[in-house]
């Protein structure tokens, strides 16, 4: 009988060893296996949340399909700890423990809200932006312009979130003076700025901040960024350039990209002005002439006058010979380094063609030409009623 007892109680350990090893080895699977999401979602932990309400959120949403074998998983691979508060983009059928890693890892939100404060040439403005999960694009939720518009109820709820993203992007071609007064409306920063920094000195680009954080300290962050890249190309420059500092060129660069918005033209342009510094021929470049009017502070915002153009200022090329005193705008990399490696051409003249770009030169008889095609456009352009 007792050998019948222990013969049965035998199997049934056994079975039960089989049954718990089949359970580990189906969590095991739940766990590590593709998840339930048949598309993407974006999943938000907030400050303080326990693993059990995360766990609980995911599984309301679909991401996984027990909240128990996730926090089960995430306690074994000692990462129960170590959420960190944010907003996550997880992908379709991702695992329980793709997902651990992703909320545990830390790092900036890759789903949720943002906020970027463009400062371009002719205004600055606020968007407000959110992740499509669908889509894994960007949607406008709101926009304005901080001088002139009231911020929208939007902008002032989602500036309350802790794990709104924000970002500076500096156009290209923009001025100091506009930066400086641009970052003075942007609500999210602190901190007074002492002075204008030199025109130029500011690399135009995204910029990540916090909210509170410094404006002289992004500013800071900006002319470091223009000085390594002043720096890297200038060590890869062309020979023979008419010009002998890095300023100079730092010069032309501002130049150039005051005179095209094509990319594609910008080491052309250079050539243009680069063969006329050889040459000894005056740039004549409408550009400096307006920063010469307005110091770089605002738009001038109408055409200029045959006045001005005569008028001796230190940046009116038409007047005076070589390279004004210094830059009339932050150039990009682009332009920078198309002034240190222009196009090899034998083109002095450039005028615009209609398409958003320019026709050039070699000689004046051409350029007359090309002016002439470009008069006809413009008497065609304003014959045409306005939309």
């Amino acid at each position: 009988m007792w050998k019948s007892v222990a013969s049965n109680a035998l199997t049934l350990f056994i079975i039960l060893l089989v049954a718990v090893a089949g359970l580990l080895a189906w969590g095991r699977q739940q766990y590590l296996g593709p998840g339930p999401l048949a598309q993407a979602v974006c999943v938000k932990v907030e400050s303080g949340d326990s693993l059990s309400k995360v766990s609980r959120n995911l599984e309301a949403q679909g991401a996984i399909s027990d909240a128990r074998i996730f926090r089960i998983g995430a306690d074994y691979s000692g990462k129960a700890a170590d959420l960190r508060f944010g907003s996550y983009l997880v992908a379709e059928r991702a695992s329980m423990a793709q997902i651990v890693d992703q909320l545990t890892s830390g790092g900036a939100s890759t789903c949720g809200r943002e906020v970027n404060f463009r400062i371009g040439v002719a205004k600055a403005e606020i968007l407000l932006r959110e992740l499509d999960p669908a889509t894994q694009r960007f949607v406008e939720v709101a926009k304005f312009d901080p001088a002139a518009e009231a911020a929208p109820q939007a902008y002032v709820d989602a500036a309350q979130e802790g794990d709104l993203r924000w970002q500076v992007t500096l156009a290209e071609g923009v001025t100091s003076w506009q930066v400086v007064e641009s970052l003075k409306r942007a609500d999210f920063l602190e901190g007074e700025v002492p002075e204008v920094p030199p025109e130029g000195s500011l690399a135009p680009d995204g910029y990540d901040v916090e909210k509170g954080g410094s404006r002289a300290e992004l500013l800071a962050k900006m002319q470091e960024s223009q000085r390594v890249i002043l720096a890297d190309l200038w060590a890869g420059r062309a020979a023979d350039l008419p010009y002998d500092t890095p300023e100079e060129a730092l010069t032309m660069a501002s130049i150039v990209e005051k005179e095209t918005g094509v990319a594609a033209e910008r080491p052309r342009v250079a050539s243009v002005f680069v063969n006329r510094l050889r040459q000894g021929m005056r740039l004549q470049t409408d550009p400096t002439v307006i920063y010469g009017i307005t110091k770089g502070e605002g738009v001038l915002g109408r055409g200029l006058r045959q006045s001005e153009l005569r008028r001796a200022t230190p940046y009116n090329t038409y007047v005076i010979e070589g390279l004004p005193p210094g830059p009339i705008a932050n150039p990009g990399r682009e332009s920078i380094a198309a002034a240190m490696n222009p196009e090899v051409t034998n083109l002095l003249f450039f005028v615009a063609d209609g398409t958003g770009g320019h026709a050039f030169a070699a000689t004046l008889e051409e350029h007359n030409a090309n002016v002439a095609k470009w008069r006809e456009i413009e008497a065609q352009q304003a014959q045409e009623p306005n939309p």
